[in-house]
C-alpha cells in the first residue's frame, strides 16, 4: 500500500460519475431537474446504490428515504464516520449543488477499496432526502427530522404544489424504508459542497475550511387588498397588495444592509393574485429570507420586518399576515473536525481560508447529533441553483482529496 499522504482520488473517475449521474433528471438549459421524490429521483437513487455495492457497501434506508452506504471498518462496534450530502436538485438545478458531497463520498469508498486501506471506524456514505426545500418546504427536511428538530408525521403531511403528501411520494417511488430514523450514532459526519458563492474563486484559493454557517429566518408574508380593474379604479381608491409587498420589500433590502457585510436578505418566492395583467392585485404572498452568523442580527431583522411591514400596510389600508416557515439558528461546526479539514488541506497543498457557509446545509442539522464540520470548492462566478453552475474538475478532485484525507483519519487508519 502506498503511504497515506501520497494518496490522491482519481478525479476522472469522479467526473465521470458527476456526468453519468447528470444524465437522470436533464434541465432544459444543461443542468438538472431531479426534483426530490420524482420518478428522476427514484432513478437517480438507484444508480448510487449500485455504485455503492460495486464496492462492497451495504445500503440502509430510513423512513424518510435517507440513504446509507455503509463499508465496513475493522472494529464493527466503532461508531462510523458519515460523510455525505444530497441528490435532490432544484427545478433549474446544476449538477455539483450537493451531488458533489455524495459522489464524493462514494469516491472516498472508491478510493479506499482500490488501495486497501482499512480503517477502524467503518465509513458511511448517505444522501439526505428532500434538502432543497423546492418541493417540500422546509429545506433539509430529512436531515431535520433525523435531528430531531422536525417530527416525522410533521414532514409526511407536507404538500407540493399539487396538493402530493411527501409521504406518499416517498411509498410510491420506492424509497421509504423500515429503519427508525434517527436511530444512528455517529461519530464524526464531514459534507463536501461547492460554495454556492464568489468568495473562493474570487481569492484564489482551491479549498474553504467551514468553520461557521449562517442562520437562516424564512417568514412567510401575505398581504391582501383588493382585486380591481387597472384601467377604471382610481389611484385614490385603490388597495393594491402588489404595491405594498414592493415597499415592504424595499425595506428587507434596508434592513438587510444595515447590518452589512454579513448579513444578507430578500424575498426569492412570490405569488401574485389573480396574476391578471389588467387586475390589480388583491392579494401577495412571498417569503422574505434573511441570514446572518449572528443570531442577534436575525432576531433584529424578523423584527423589523414585522413592524415596518405592519406600518406600510396599515398606511395603505392593507392587511398583512405573518408566518414563520422555515429558520436555524446560526452554526459553529466542531473545532476537532475543521481542524482534520484544515489539516488534509495543509498536507496536500492545497491553498485555503477559513468561509461561513451562506447557505444552509444538512451539516447544520446534523452537527446538533454529532461532530460535523464542511468542505467546500469554488465555483464559477459563485452562481448556483441555476443550470448553468459549473465547476471545474480540479475543483472538485481537491475538495474531495480534502475529503478523503479528513475522513479517513477521522476514521483511524489501520496498518
Amino acid at each position: 500500500m502506498a503511504p497515506l499522504s501520497n494518496i490522491r482520488i482519481n478525479g476522472d473517475r469522479l467526473w465521470d460519475s458527476l456526468m453519468e449521474m447528470a444524465k437522470i433528471g436533464p434541465g432544459v438549459a444543461g443542468g438538472n431537474n431531479r426534483q426530490t421524490l420524482t420518478d428522476a429521483d427514484a432513478e437517480g437513487r438507484a444508480l448510487f446504490q449500485s455504485w455503492c455495492e460495486a464496492v462492497g457497501c451495504t445500503m440502509g434506508l430510513d423512513q424518510m428515504g435517507n440513504m446509507f452506504a455503509r463499508y465496513e471498518g475493522t472494529d464493527p462496534e466503532a461508531l462510523p464516520v458519515y460523510v455525505g450530502s444530497h441528490l435532490d436538485t432544484q427545478p433549474t438545478g446544476g449538477k455539483y449543488d450537493g451531488v458533489l458531497g455524495v459522489l464524493g463520498g462514494l469516491e472516498v469508498l472508491r478510493s479506499l477499496h482500490e488501495h486497501g486501506i482499512k480503517t477502524k471506524h467503518p465509513i458511511v456514505v448517505v444522501n439526505w432526502t428532500n434538502e432543497e426545500g423546492t418541493r417540500y418546504a422546509p429545506a433539509m427536511l430529512s436531515s431535520g427530522v433525523f435531528a430531531g428538530v422536525h417530527t416525522q408525521d410533521w414532514a409526511y403531511d407536507r404538500v407540493d404544489a399539487e396538493g402530493l403528501k411527501f409521504g406518499d411520494e416517498l411509498e410510491r417511488i420506492g424509497w421509504k424504508g423500515e429503519e427508525e430514523v434517527g436511530a444512528r450514532k455517529m461519530h464524526a459526519m464531514f459534507e463536501l459542497h461547492i460554495e454556492q458563492g464568489p468568495i473562493l474563486e474570487a481569492e484564489g484559493k482551491d479549498i474553504g475550511v467551514v468553520t461557521h454557517g449562517q442562520g437562516l429566518s424564512w417568514t412567510q408574508v401575505t398581504v391582501t387588498g383588493k382585486d380591481a380593474h387597472t384601467g377604471s379604479t382610481p389611484m385614490p381608491m385603490r388597495k393594491n397588495a402588489g404595491l405594498g409587498m414592493a415597499r415592504i420589500l424595499d425595506k428587507v433590502d434596508a434592513i438587510a444592509w444595515s447590518h452589512k457585510p454579513h448579513a444578507v436578505g430578500a424575498a426569492g418566492h412570490i405569488d401574485v393574485y389573480p396574476n391578471s395583467r389588467n387586475v390589480i392585485p388583491g392579494k401577495v404572498v412571498f417569503t422574505v429570507d434573511f441570514r446572518s452568523p449572528d443570531l442577534s442580527v436575525i432576531q433584529d431583522m424578523e423584527a423589523r420586518l414585522r413592524a415596518e411591514a405592519q406600518g406600510i400596510c396599515d398606511e395603505m389600508g392593507l392587511e398583512v399576515e405573518f408566518e414563520k416557515v422555515g429558520g436555524f439558528d446560526p452554526v459553529t461546526f466542531d473545532e476537532g473536525c475543521v481542524t482534520a479539514v484544515r489539516n488534509a488541506a495543509e498536507k496536500l497543498g492545497y491553498s485555503h481560508m477559513n468561509i461561513i457557509s451562506g447557505a444552509g446545509h444538512d451539516a447544520c442539522w446534523i452537527n446538533q447529533v454529532a461532530p460535523t464540520a464542511m468542505i467546500m470548492c469554488p465555483c464559477v462566478d459563485g452562481l448556483s441553483h441555476n443550470e448553468a453552475e459549473e465547476i471545474s474538475k480540479d475543483w472538485a478532485a481537491a475538495g474531495t482529496d480534502v475529503l478523503f484525507h479528513a475522513v479517513v483519519e477521522t476514521a483511524g487508519v489501520v496498518v
